[in-house]
């Protein structure tokens, strides 16, 4: 999909939900723990950085995934949001506590945060090297599971749980459903092959300061 096709779906997304005069930001999204603070000068697409954080009213931050996480978070009491993509590089390195950090940077308390984890491929169908998943749950333990049908492989959503626990989030709360198992639903890019993606947004409409 071209940039531009891209931009007009953004549009059409704000106009569905009756938000035209949002902007839309998005992240570059390269598996790292990159995290941007909106402005109003920050461009519409962000690169570097797998995460955003807003403290001031007026974008919808998007984040996309066919296999990782989005994961949005909001604050509501400090008027603070952010969406961050989770696959599994960015999650064992730290990106949802990279995000959490840099929320608490403006102003939240991750006591008040409430994160929404999205559909991703879950642990039955997560298949990875046996030695791979064992270097995974030493950075991350607990990250492991195992495939329905015996295999090693890892639950990303699991893992976002232990990971925002460590910065204090306990608010988890998991949209559901694996987009690897779900054709009709979801993309997949283990499934599939192609880039297709679905996402996730969120939107500070007002301060709550």
């Amino acid at each position: 999909m071209s940039r531009k096709a891209a931009r007009a779906n953004r549009t059409l997304l704000l106009l569905e939900h009756g938000r035209p005069a949002l902007r839309v930001i998005g992240a570059e999204q390269v598996h790292g723990t990159g995290v941007a603070v909106v402005t109003g000068s920050t461009p519409d697409d962000v690169d570097g950085v797998d995460a955003l954080v807003a403290a001031q009213p007026g974008s919808a931050l998007l984040v996309v995934a066919a296999d990782c996480m989005p994961v949005l978070f909001a604050d509501v009491e400090a008027g603070v949001v952010a969406a961050a993509h989770a696959g599994r590089p960015g999650l064992v390195a730290g990106v949802l506590q990279a995000t959490v950090t840099a929320m608490v940077g403006q102003g939240a308390d991750p006591t008040r945060v409430t994160a929404v984890v999205g559909p991703s491929i879950c642990g039955r169908c997560y298949e990875l090297p046996a030695a791979m998943v064992g270097e995974l749950d030493e950075r991350l333990p607990g990250l492991a599971a195992t495939t329905s049908w015996g295999t090693p492989s890892i639950d990303l959503r699991t893992g976002a749980g232990l990971a925002l626990a460590e910065v204090g989030v306990a608010d988890v709360r998991h949209v559901g459903g694996c987009t690897f198992e779900q054709p009709e639903r979801f993309f997949s890019y283990r499934r599939d092959g192609t880039t297709a993606r679905h996402g996730g947004l969120v939107a500070l409409t007002g301060s709550a300061r």
